[in-house]
């Protein structure tokens, strides 16, 4: 499946069926500013049987097809599919998912949780979004080396950010 990327599309279908998400990767950069373009979108969901199940119907929704593989490849997506599993690599109708249980230098949602923040990303969409600190420490982890190039990039829109809030306070 070869579908043009539209990350809003399949951000509201994951919120429209209610799924508990932070947004991660690119993406995530780019909603705090980066200019760095990506080709996917990246989510690190809850891991609880209910939103296992909110997934799935999500990502059947989204026509979600495991990503790398042949067609001839079984693959069952469902709840319990999820629940076994932990990182998946989706071709969807809306592009490039992945859906991840346990970001590199996490210990997944609720780590990840704590400090996202809601933003909105078009008038009729917000999602959470991990904070700065901890899209640095993901990529960080990562180290590949455009992760490690897009660690200097945030770095530098977290340091941007601090000057102009500390400016705001005088």
């Amino acid at each position: 499946m070869t579908a043009a990327f539209d990350p809003l599309r399949a951000l509201r279908v994951l919120a429209d069926h209610g799924v508990d998400f932070v947004l991660v990767g690119g993406m995530a950069g780019r909603a705090w500013g980066s200019p760095t373009v990506t080709n996917d979108l990246d989510v690190c969901y809850a891991r609880t049987k209910a939103n296992h199940r909110r997934l799935a119907d999500a990502l059947l929704a989204l026509e979600a097809r495991l990503r790398g593989v042949g067609a001839d490849v079984p693959f069952i997506l469902d709840a319990e599919t999820i629940g076994r599993g932990l990182n998946f690599t989706f071709a969807t109708s809306a592009g490039a998912l992945d859906v991840l249980g346990l970001p590199s230098g996490t210990t997944g949602y609720d780590d990840l949780s704590r400090a996202a923040r809601p933003l909105r990303l078009a008038h009729d969409l917000k999602v959470r979004v991990v904070s700065l600190d901890d899209l640095i420490r993901m990529k960080r982890a990562a180290a590949g080396k455009k992760d490690l190039i897009e660690v200097e990039v945030l770095a530098a829109l977290r340091e941007e950010r601090v000057g102009r809030e500390s400016e705001g306070e005088q």
